[in-house]
């Protein structure tokens, strides 16, 4: 039977670590799950064999326990709206989870069911080759220095370019060419950085330690899996 290749968590931040021989390793700390199954993807239904897992309990509906909402009638923060509460409905009753994500099904193994708990132990151990998903850190709007590593020009008496771009090329096109290296804005993209592998595995706090950095800042969504 297929399984699940990976799992969502959130960054919460890196430290250091120091092996038996003494190294120092600089390693990121990622809770890791537990993740609900929600929902099952197949090829006769759907065209692919996937698994939607759900992170962070959304709260439950006040409307649904008979709370006043108060005069605007709006729903309050952090509680899922009426498609959202559907879906679930739909595909078992499962509690609202804040974030969701498809992973597709790979491999041999136990098939999860709908409505179970994937935890971090059972789905990663110390020495697995993983890769991880996240959005990078905003930079705002940042110069072709800071943005593109460009060198800059000269510092001494007389130049006056500094940090900026110098020549955008040529003008007789009378227009910029796509592609070009210019100011702009920095960050807040989606990152997938490869080629980490796994330190340890907290069963009991689903934490797992990662060696390198993984993209976001502290607390930002993952998506962590196997690499294939």
């Amino acid at each position: 039977m297929p399984t699940v290749n990976g799992l969502l968590g959130r960054k919460v931040g890196m430290t250091t670590i120091f092996t038996d021989a003494g190294n120092a390793v600089p390693v990121t700390v990622i809770e890791c799950g537990p993740c609900s199954v929600v929902q099952r993807k197949t090829v006769e239904k759907d065209g692919y064999e996937a698994v939607q897992l759900g992170l962070g309990e959304l709260k439950a509906s006040r409307r649904d326990n008979k709370v006043a909402r108060g005069a605007t009638g709006r729903r309050g923060r952090g509680e899922a709206n009426k498609p959202a509460r559907g879906h679930f409905e739909k595909n078992g009753g499962a509690t609202p989870m804040r974030h969701l994500a498809e992973f597709r099904l790979s491999g041999e193994g136990d098939e999860p069911a709908a409505g179970s708990s994937l935890t971090v132990d059972a789905m990663f151990k110390a020495g697995d080759a993983i890769q991880v998903q996240g959005t990078s850190k905003g930079r705002g709007f940042a110069g072709v220095m800071k943005r593109h590593n460009f060198s800059g020009q000269g510092a001494s008496h007389g130049a006056k370019i500094h940090r900026k771009a110098a020549s955008g090329g040529a003008t007789d096109p009378a227009r910029t060419f796509p592609g070009a290296r210019r100011p702009g804005h920095m960050g807040a993209e989606l990152v997938t950085q490869r080629g980490l592998k796994v330190v340890e595995v907290d069963a009991g706090r689903n934490l797992l330690v990662v060696n390198g950095a993984v993209p976001g800042a502290p607390g930002g969504l993952l998506r962590i899996e196997k690499a294939t």
